[in-house]
């Protein structure tokens, strides 16, 4: 039975149709105590899960914030909360999705960093590095690295350069914070690499605090410190948490586990999904012993283990080919076994009579690369209705024999959908962007070799594909306008003599004005095959443009330090990311885009499906993947190592390779570009397999006899803000489109600094009133909160008031304080998160401050501004009266109180009444949430016309080069 799309997502529609089957209903029912779900391949984990967290709200009577769901990926939460409030809402239960406790262990251990803030060591506003972000910090602060002893052990020789060292510096760092390891005792160990490492983490430790920063692995590291060091906060989240659960259990690491075993307390209702077959991220720091040894953890027999082993993906030629790829090694070692001893079997139903798994290499006519266009084109010939439902899948696809594949088959009139080639830079919208940014700096090739004789590989990519096709596009006719624009500004900045009233990113933006670049950024563009991955890659460098001026701390392009930050962005910024590559956008809605063949790494095909899988890689060998460093570290981890060290590879390439054929439904190909000798393909490691298997050309094979499934739709909800979304929207739709559903990064992102120190401040005031510490609420302690807010916002944001300003900011939060200090004993909650999930989108909003009396309550909304006037602000108003009439059903749902009466508090006001207020309209606020649902139509449905122009928020937008060259179709209605 071919798949159907339905809301309910990644599993086939047949189960949820049939129910659970046995083991399944066991594993759902099965909700006290520690529990242990092996789930194969295709077995209907998620489904699963999902009926496991329905029961308990349902029949149990849980409530979404007694539950916390940890997934792997942040895009698998967004599918785990469309499936569970898709259930919920078909069972007629309402509930606050913002509740629950759903996503990553980083994510989740972040709101509780959050949420407990005052007990750990950041400070509010503090910054979260990503990966980039934290290589890039390291590389500007190695000189301190270098200066501990034997750090070349850690991190390599000098002659190895700068930018592999801070890779090499990150990856140990990294290492000691997933492992949980104590710093001080590396310090004072006998190795002196671990010795080394040690004096390392500490001076990190300390540059991250002066930073106010928290990188990646940090997260959870500062998480279990809060939680261990807290017995208060690890009770209070004990008291809301009555159920956890873990998705793919097997790719967790030392400090996840310890993590979850803190928070379960002594009910130990902990649930864990997984499959031990299916471990890929060792490289990371998992380890599959957390899966194994599970049931360990507990008394005997107290574990309740589930095996979920009928797989409803893959035919039982696929499942018969990757039992036996995964039971051809030797898992044991003495008395102890490094898998779970399962065997996965097919869904009762009848399949084509032909054989589903075959192998595709070179013919003797034909050269490999052609013999995969006749391939695929035979397959399309009988019966393939779009190349999405093809997925190649490599061990890397960032390597020459993957891309000359792809770039043979889009010659052929194939295209290929492959975000993670390392094909960014080779984009002609990203070369004709940097080459316009050469040529407006026309010294940079003057001083860019900084050091005699120093060569940079990337100065050809520079000359040749950068500059050089910019220049030539400059000499055409319809590039005229472009010409005149960028030939004066280049002349400018050849002998500037003072500062701009720009930066390199405004320069970018203007450049979007002329055909040359608008012509990527067509509304039209996003309906090609491509989805608009010319206008994303423009984004994605508007981003990392942005990035790089907050990293080196520019404004406005300056002649005192011009030269320095072009050789900072072009000999460093860049040339780091052009060597380590860059992923191009992903949409998380739609893995497989329509009219694409996929190229995917293994890794990032886990948990997906396609009718036919065709794996390549095949002249892979296992690989070590341990070092001196991982050895010495032994005596310093929780645990000593599980697996032998010997063993770890051929384990690791066996689950790999096992994930890899585990993801066809209908057909599976084996496909290598035959060879003999050195890298001989296949390796030696899949000769049996590959010997036994049928060519796609025998005439054992017939394709015409397959029912290709259609690629899943995961119809994933996406959650919209009023202010953040339907504002927006509302205000400018072109707006809305660069910036949000582009993702385009404007130049003016910062937060108003005035507006946010006002609400930091009072909201402090408001926390320490709700914990019972009104009495600390004095004019010093006011005075310093303030001031530390405006230290670590205005360091964040690189932004400043002056002492007028910031003045009249304290004062804002100092009369508020002592007009409403008789009422705080009112004062319910503060800076609330609600959600309401509805059929096709998830609606969130954040409440300044609820107050009341008995069973009603009243929203307050903070404006740090003076009251407006009534009259000729209407219309912004009308505009906020309706976002807290939508927070006022979402806070009627949510809790159940009756809303009275909405807000709007003006800090500004200094004379007169600061309040302006409404009763509640039941009849407004169905209308409201009724043009929620308009609007929302519209921006799923990509309609982003207007009526005109929005006047004055034109001024300061960064998309208005690009819409003052548009032709604007104009709505009417």
């Amino acid at each position: 039975m071919g798949r159907v799309l339905t809301k309910y997502g990644v599993l086939d529609y047949a189960v949820h149709m049939a129910g659970p089957n046995l083991n399944q209903q066991a594993a759902i029912e099965a909700t006290q105590g520690p529990v242990l779900i092996i789930a194969g391949p295709g077995s209907g984990k998620t489904y699963t899960l999902v009926e496991r967290i329905v029961r308990l709200i349902r029949v149990e009577g849980k409530r979404p914030e007694q539950l916390l769901v940890v997934t792997f990926t942040e895009k698998a939460a967004r599918e785990l909360i469309t499936r569970v409030s898709n259930r919920l809402l078909e069972l007629g239960i309402s509930f606050n999705i913002n509740e629950m406790y759903i996503g990553t262990f980083h994510s989740i251990c972040l709101r509780l960093l959050k949420d407990h803030r005052e007990f750990t060591r950041l400070k509010r506003n503090f910054s979260l590095f990503d990966q980039f972000d934290q290589q890039y910090f390291l590389f500007q602060r190695l000189g301190k690295f270098e200066e501990i002893a034997d750090i070349d052990l850690v991190i390599g020789k000098e002659q190895t350069g700068r930018w592999n060292r801070a890779t090499q510096l990150m990856k140990w760092l990294n290492k000691v914070a997933e492992e949980a390891l104590d710093v001080a005792a590396l310090k004072t160990g006998d190795d002196p690499a671990i010795v080394a490492l040690g004096h390392a983490a500490d001076l990190y430790q300390e540059l991250m605090l002066e930073q106010n920063a928290l990188d990646f692995s940090g997260i959870q590291a500062e998480a279990l410190r809060l939680l261990e060091g807290n017995p208060a906060v690890l009770s209070e989240v004990r008291q809301e948490l009555t159920h956890l659960m873990v998705d793919e259990y097997q790719d967790t690491n030392t400090i996840q586990e310890r993590l979850l075993f803190l928070l379960a307390g002594d009910e130990q209702n902990i649930c864990v999904v997984g499959d031990d077959d299916q471990g890929l991220y060792r490289f990371r720091g998992a380890t599959i012993r957390n899966i194994l040894e599970f049931p360990s953890n507990f008394a005997p027999g107290r574990c309740k283990q589930e095996r979920l082993t009928i797989n409803y993906r893959s035919t039982p030629d696929i499942i018969d080919f990757y039992n036996r790829w995964i039971a051809d090694e030797d898992w044991s070692e003495g008395d102890r076994t490094f898998r779970f001893d399962k065997s996965i079997v097919a869904r009762d139903e009848q399949f084509p009579d032909t054989p589903s798994v075959v192998k595709l290499r070179q013919s003797d006519d034909a050269d490999f690369h052609e013999e995969v266009v006749n391939f695929l084109h035979s397959l399309r010939d009988k019966g393939l209705t779009d190349w999405n439902q093809v997925a190649f899948l490599f061990r890397s696809v960032k390597n020459d024999k993957v891309l000359a594949l792809a770039r043979h088959l889009e010659t052929n009139g194939i295209p290929v959908y492959s975000p993670r080639s390392n094909l960014f830079f080779e984009r002609e919208e990203v070369r004709l962007m940097i080459g316009a940014l050469l040529f407006l700096f026309p010294r940079y090739p003057s001083i860019r070799q900084t050091r005699e004789g120093m060569e940079l590989a990337i100065w050809d990519y520079y000359d040749h594909q950068c500059f050089q096709a910019f220049a030539q596009e400059l000499r055409k006719s319809e590039n005229a306008s472009l010409l005149a624009f960028v030939r004066p500004l280049a002349k400018r900045h050849i002998a500037m003599t003072e500062a701009a009233d720009y930066g390199l990113t405004g320069l970018f933006y203007q450049l979007l004005q002329f055909p040359l670049f608008s012509r990527f950024l067509g509304e039209e563009v996003m309906n090609g095959v491509d989805k608009g991955r010319a206008s994303r890659n423009l984004a994605l460098l508007s981003q990392l443009l942005t990035k790089f001026e907050y990293l080196h701390f520019i404004t406005v392009v300056n002649p005192e330090y011009l030269d320095r930050d072009l050789l900072n962005l072009f000999n460093q910024f860049l040339r780091f990311l052009y060597d380590g590559g860059i992923d191009e956008y992903e949409d998380d809605s739609e893995y497989a885009p329509s009219g694409c063949v996929s190229f995917l790494t293994v890794h990032q095909s886990k948990g997906l499906e396609f009718p036919v899988v065709v794996c390549g890689s095949l002249e892979a060998v296992p690989r070590k993947q341990w070092t001196d460093i991982d050895v010495a570290m032994e005596p310093y981890l929780a645990k000593r190592p599980f697996e032998p060290l010997d063993r770890i590879k051929n384990f690791d390439f066996r689950r790999l390779f096992y994930t890899a054929f585990s993801r066809a439904q209908n057909l599976l190909v084996l496909a290598t570009e035959e060879k003999e000798g050195r890298g001989r393909a296949p390796s030696k490691h899949f000769a049996d397999a590959w010997g036994e298997l049928p060519n796609w050309r025998d005439p054992v094979f017939h394709a015409e006899r397959i029912d290709f499934d259609v690629v899943k739709q995961i119809n994933l909800k996406r959650q919209y803000s009023f202010t953040s979304h339907i504002a927006l929207f509302e205000t400018c739709a072109e707006q809305y489109r660069f910036f949000r559903e582009l993702e385009f990064t404007p130049v003016r992102a910062s937060a108003q600094l005035f507006g946010t120190l006002v609400h930091q401040t009072i909201e402090d005031v408001h926390k320490a009133v709700l914990r019972g510490e009104g009495h600390i609420v004095t004019a010093s302690q006011v005075e310093d909160w303030f001031e530390t807010n405006y230290h670590y916002l205005s360091r964040r944001e690189r932004q400043y008031l002056n002492q007028l300003a910031k003045g009249a900011a304290l004062r804002h939060v100092e009369r508020y304080v002592k007009r409403e200090r008789r009422h705080f004993d009112r004062l319910k909650e503060a800076e609330v998160d609600i959600s309401m999930v509805k059929d096709t989108y998830i609606l969130n909003g954040s409440v300044d401050l609820i107050r009341g009396e008995g069973d009603t309550v009243e929203l307050i909304d903070f404006k740090a501004e003076k009251k407006p006037d009534l009259v000729r602000d209407r219309e912004r108003l009308q505009q906020y009266r309706k976002q807290l009439e939508v927070y006022a059903h979402l806070v009627e749902e949510r809790t159940g109180h009756m809303v009275s009466r909405t807000h709007l508090y003006y800090t500004g006001e200094e004379s007169g009444n600061p309040f302006i207020s409404w009763d509640k309209d039941s009849k407004a606020i169905d209308r409201t949430i009724a043009d929620f649902d308009r609007i929302v139509g519209r921006i799923e449905g990509r309609d982003y016309r207007m009526k005109s122009r929005p006047g004055k928020k034109c001024e300061d937008c960064d998309a208005r080069f690009y819409c003052d060259m548009k032709n604007w179709k104009f709505l009417e209605g």
